[in-house]
């Protein structure tokens, strides 16, 4: 798997310290070089399916100042409509967080503004009956830590996806779509928990309003290690890549 080339889609400020830090977490358990990642810039628009092709993997992992609720990213619809061929096309395609989102609502399902349930941190999650059959998630633990950062949530999944996972706040934090090595996830396997802390840290202002309680400095308090999410995305990547494409 060395060999193999990823794009990844960001949604960040050319000035974001987080998009370099970004790519680093998804080298790391990916467990090839940086440099093997190519970084997309989606507030100059998405990429043509014909480049996306290019690639054997697609990923697309959170964003500094932008909702899917909001609908504020530069030609957002056309990133919908890029990840709804991406997905018809069966191309291996893992989405977490803001991507996940973007997947949610690019296959016909719905996301919505919910302060109320925002999750920053370290929470426990549960499988479903799906997710414990599934050849991806059903590796974890029943329930087990994962990292958060997110105000949007998923009301309704789309249409025919299976659903994976949920939270004490959020009933949907992770879906597969059937049939096609794509699967989403509403947390970031991609992070360690000091990973995240510093990313709360550099988006602070985007979050301390909306923290519980108000209290920014106890936030920090719910960082924690999630050591059953570390292997994931080595393992979707042994399964997309040992998938035949659905059409």
């Amino acid at each position: 798997m060395s060999r193999v080339r990823y794009l990844l889609l960001q949604a960040r400020h050319s000035d974001d310290p987080m998009r370099e830090q970004e790519r680093r977490c998804f080298a790391v358990r990916l467990s090839v070089d940086p440099e093997q990642i190519t970084c997309w810039d989606l507030l100059k628009g998405p990429p043509a399916p014909s480049i996306v092709g290019e690639y054997d993997v697609l990923l697309m992992g959170g964003s500094g100042d932008f909702l899917v609720s909001q609908r504020d990213l530069p030609q957002f619809s056309a990133l919908l409509s890029l990840l709804a061929n991406v997905t018809a096309d069966g191309h291996p395609t893992f989405a977490s967080c803001f991507g996940f989102q973007c997947m949610v609502e690019a296959l016909g399902g719905e996301i919505v503004f919910d302060p109320a349930t925002t999750e920053v941190g370290t929470y426990e999650l549960t499988l479903t009956p799906e997710g414990r059959a599934d050849a991806l998630l059903g590796g974890l633990p029943d329930r087990f830590a994962a990292q958060m950062g997110r105000k949007d949530r998923a009301r309704k999944l789309p249409p025919g996806a299976i659903h994976l996972a949920s939270s004490e706040r959020c009933p949907f934090q992770a879906f597969r779509v059937a049939d096609k090595p794509i699967w989403a996830t509403q947390f970031h396997p991609e992070m360690t928990g000091d990973q995240n802390r510093e990313r709360f840290v550099k988006y602070l202002s985007n979050y301390e309003s909306f923290v519980e309680g108000g209290d920014s400095e106890a936030a920090l308090e719910r960082f924690g290690e999630s050591p059953y999410t570390a292997g994931m995305l080595s393992r979707f990547v042994e399964l997309a890549l040992s998938s035949p494409r659905s059409a």
